[in-house]
Formats: structure tokens, sequence, C-alpha cells
């Protein structure tokens, strides 16, 4: 029986090592992200990574840091033959990844050299790509620059967001890990160097980088908000207020106003203009201190205020 370290924390994950326990593979211990607390009233919570663990009475490791932390000289003493990991969120040092007796893996959603970093679906959908996918590589310090084992690509479809990606791209690297890890240990398997002339990078999303720009196209805002959704959310700032946007549509019409100028509305429906002469409809957004609103909620009371041309956006 081959015996696994695993290590993951997000949902992604979860189902990567339920189906390693599925499987028959001896896994020795899974690392992952300490408890953190969620929601509004802050409830510690545990990692879905570590919730199989504890349903399958496998030891838990929760590093704060892994660089030599008790945790990773534990993880070194089981010595497994893999490594295992999916989104664990942390860089592992070197003396953890020769750890392993065979190799230490990593299964990555997006196809490499395309996407290093933190937030590779994020930045697939908020480019407006067609396609993403699912690495499994080599693991090396070098952050996701290990040779690549297996590839498959995936669509991205104009209504997908982060939250159906993930999904999709959690069952594709679930599948693609376990038809690849029998191949590894058989030796059948020649690792491709990944080009360095093609590498781009995704790193983490930043506050800042949650605020729209109207004066993109009403396309590329429509990548962003599905690319900041469900989480951390896009956002404008209306009358004057910060505000979310859950739901946009790009409209088949053109615009002279500036980006941010009322093109249009009525009961139920908003319109705005933003860059490229686009026309973005407002379908679904949470002003600060609201709930989420439905355009038609939103308006009830407040589109007798507004006037087309106006600069109500920003």
């Amino acid at each position: 029986m081959t015996s696994v370290i695993f290590m993951g924390t997000p949902e992604f994950s979860a189902p990567i090592l339920s189906s390693l326990i599925e499987k028959g593979y001896d896994v020795l211990a899974v690392v992952t992200q300490p408890d953190r607390r969620v929601g509004r009233k802050h409830v510690l919570t545990a990692s879905p990574v570590k919730q199989v663990a504890v349903e399958h009475g496998i030891e838990v490791l929760q590093p704060q840091k892994i660089s030599g932390s008790d945790e990773m000289a534990r993880a070194i003493e089981l010595a497994p033959d893999l490594i295992v990991t999916a989104a664990f969120g942390q860089f592992l040092p070197t003396k953890l990844l020769k750890a392993a007796k065979v190799a230490a893996v990593n299964v990555h959603a997006s196809l490499l050299p395309k996407y290093r970093g933190g937030a590779p679906v994020h930045y697939a959908i908020m480019n407006g790509d067609k396609e993403t996918g699912v690495s499994i590589m080599f693991m090396e310090k070098k952050m996701d620059a290990g040779d690549v084992l297996a590839q498959q690509a995936l669509p991205i479809t104009d209504q997908d967001d982060v939250g159906s990606m993930f999904k999709k791209l959690s069952v594709l690297g679930r599948d693609l890990l376990l038809e690849t890890l029998p191949k590894l240990l058989a030796g059948e398997i020649t690792p491709v160097p990944q080009d360095e002339d093609q590498v781009t990078f995704s790193p983490t999303i930043k506050s800042d980088e949650e605020r729209i720009d109207l004066t993109l196209s009403a396309h590329l805002i429509d990548c962003k908000v599905r690319a900041l959704r469900p989480a951390p959310i896009a956002h404008i700032y209306l009358n004057g207020v910060r505000t979310k946007l859950w739901q946009v549509t790009v409209l088949d019409e053109t615009t002279d106003l500036k980006p941010g100028a009322l093109v249009s509305h009525d009961k139920h429906h908003l319109a705005i203009a933003t860059g490229e002469h686009g026309v973005l409809s407002l379908d679904e957004i949470q002003p600060a201190g609201k709930p989420k609103l439905s355009i038609t909620d939103f308006l009830n009371g407040t589109s007798d205020a507004l006037t087309i041309g106006e600069q109500v956006a920003e």
C-alpha cells in the first residue's frame, strides 16, 4: 500500500483527499491550515480538508507556518512514499519535499506554466480566458515551477464564476491525480519541464483590486465580477455608496456617454456606460450595510431620482 501525506486546505482540496482514501492509499497524516473564525459570529471552523481527515480518523497537523515547525518534523518522521498537495497555502521547504520516498506532487488549478501562484482560477476568468485546467506536477521550492506529469484542459463558460470553476476543477484534479499516480509509481511517466518563456503569475487578489474600473470594456467588467464571485466580490461606488456587484449583464448596445453614466432605467433595470462605448446592466447588487438585492428591489423608491446621462457610478 502506497503511503501518503496529504497537504491542502479549502473545498477544492477535500474531494481530492477523499478520493485517495477511497482508492486505498494509506494516508498517514493530513497537513492543513489552522482553524479560522468564520462568519459574522466568528465561529472557529476547521478547514474542509481537516473535516475529511477527522471523519476518517487520520492524524491532522496544523502549523501556523510549516517551515521549521514541530508539524514538519512529524511529517518527515512519517517518511511517506508520496507527499500530495492541493491548495495548501504555504511554501514547502526542500527538506520536507525530500522526505517523500518517491515524489512530492501538486495538483494545481491552471495549465502551467500559465498562472503560477495562489489565484489561478480568478485570473483565468478575469482575463477572459476561454479555458483553464489542472496540472499535476513535481513540487520544488520555487513556486509552481516543477516538471509537469499530466495536464487536462477545461472550458470556461460565460456563466462560470470562481465558485463553479473550483467545483469543476476539483473533480478534474481528483480524477487526473488518480490516473497519474499509478503511472508515476510504475515509472511510466516522462516529466515535461515548463517553458520559462511562457510563465505568467496569479498573485493573491489584493483588496484594492476588488474595485471595478469602469473604463474597462463591459465584457472585461463582467469577467471581473465573475472572477471575484463568490468571494471577495467586486464593487463600485453607486451614487456615492460602496456597492458590491453580484450579477451583471453585458448588453448588446453602445453609448457615447462617459463610463459610469446612467444609460437607461425603469422599474426593473438599470444600465450604465463602460469603457469602449459598452453598456452594462446591473442585475444584483449589495449596497454597503444592506442585504443582496435584485435591481428591481433596489430601484423601488429610488428610480425617480435617476436621470439619464447623469454620472451615477464610479
